[in-house]
């Protein structure tokens, strides 16, 4: 659940972080709020774009692997994007971040589904949402104190930091786990 929980934690506590972050990205890089909006929007669509893919490919593939891949993903991302020199480049790395949340929030989900049963697992799924939903509470306020008196390109560093705790515990402590009736992806 922990690993699970981080990781999913991620790709939401970016999300929340960056909608305090996206006025100072757009000073600080000279842009219009419509190219602003982009680094926004870049993430969203293709999370939402690839999200059932990739929960198809984690059970076709594996779930601990598809997990691991999408945190280092996102990870790697989010160290592009608080070194991104331009909007340009911001956009591109969100763009991945959403591949990188596509693999990685589907495959923690089913990762908890797949380690319990029962009434254990309800209680790990509701573990998990809540969890992850700190994250979606925390992402503003931590968000605001680091643009306030940091910088919003640090607030991008928050996510590989949990990606260092959430890859060992799941490559440690999660037992892979595949749908045994995964179809071929059309």
């Amino acid at each position: 659940i922990a690993a699970a929980s981080i990781g999913s934690g991620m790709a939401f506590l970016d999300s929340t972080v960056l909608n305090v972050a996206l006025p100072a990205v757009q000073t600080d890089l000279e842009v219009s709020a419509r190219a602003a909006q982009w680094v926004y929007g870049a993430y969203a669509l293709v999370l939402s774009a690839l999200v059932l893919v990739g929960g198809s490919l984690g059970d076709r593939y594996g779930r601990k692997r598809l997990f691991v891949l999408g945190a280092a993903i996102f990870a790697i991302a989010s160290g592009w994007c608080a070194l991104a020199p331009s909007v340009g480049q911001l956009v591109v790395a969100r763009t991945v971040q959403g591949a990188g949340a596509a693999l990685l929030v589907p495959a923690s989900l089913a990762i908890v589904g797949a380690s319990f049963e029962g009434k254990q697992r309800a209680k790990a799924i509701g573990l998990w949402g809540a969890l992850s939903a700190t994250s979606m509470a925390v992402g503003p306020l931590l968000g605001g104190w680091l643009v306030e008196d940091v910088s919003w390109r640090v607030a991008f560093l928050i996510t590989p930091a949990m990606a260092v705790v959430a890859v060992p515990v799941a490559l440690w402590h999660v037992p892979e786990s595949h749908d045994p009736q995964a179809r071929r992806l059309d």
